[in-house]
């Protein structure tokens, strides 16, 4: 019984809060609005037994993409009668894009139902062995059936972190280099110094 509970609670929840994303005119908002919405899809993750999925948007999904939309809207200085204005003008093109995916959805569960795709059926080779969580489960099979995969993946995220940071590394000739045995050896009365500036006069640089 609290299965079915718990799992009508999040459902509800997950709904509410990313239809509220869409709706709430505050981009802050908004974006606290998506990270409810994810952590009660990771509760419905729980549910279903997927822990190493609930995991991933708690950790990913919450604890990067979102906070860092978070920080990014918070520190922009948005201008919301131009946001506006740009929603109005672009209107009918997202129309068109929306009518063309509900159009997609609707063919492709026609499709289904009338059973033109063989999805498959399940042979039991990726089944979780006895005793094995599902986290041990998907390490079980990314470390060895796709180990190659897995670190081809790895390979291009490093690649790309690489590419970024040439990209966006500048070499500023107008500042002075920083010398690194000279800070270590400084001494504190080299680094500080004590005054005291009579009434007045201020202080003599």
């Amino acid at each position: 019984m609290i299965h079915v509970f718990a799992f009508y609670l999040f459902a509800v929840i997950t709904i509410a809060s990313a239809v509220t994303t869409i709706t709430a005119r505050n981009p802050v908002h908004s974006v606290l609005w998506l990270i409810l919405a994810f952590f009660n899809a990771a509760g419905l993750m729980v549910l279903t037994g997927a822990e190493f999925i609930a995991m991933l948007l708690v950790i990913v999904y919450v604890g990067a993409v979102a906070v860092l939309f978070l920080f990014v809207v918070m520190m922009l200085d948005i201008d919301f009668a131009e946001l506006r204005a740009g929603f109005v003008r672009n209107f009918p093109l997202g129309l068109l894009v929306a009518i063309v995916l509900l159009a997609e959805m609707v063919l492709g569960i026609g499709a289904y139902r009338a059973g033109a795709m063989d999805l498959g059926s399940p042979d039991g080779t990726a089944a979780t062995p006895a005793g094995a969580s599902n986290i041990e489960a998907i390490g079980g099979l990314l470390y060895s059936r796709y180990l190659f995969l897995f670190e081809a993946a790895g390979i291009i995220l490093l690649v790309a972190m690489i590419g970024a940071i040439v990209l966006t590394h500048r070499q500023r000739s107008d500042t002075r280099g920083q010398k690194i045995s000279k800070q270590i050896m400084r001494r504190p009365d080299e680094a500080t110094v004590n005054v005291k500036p009579e009434v007045g006069k201020g202080v003599q640089l």
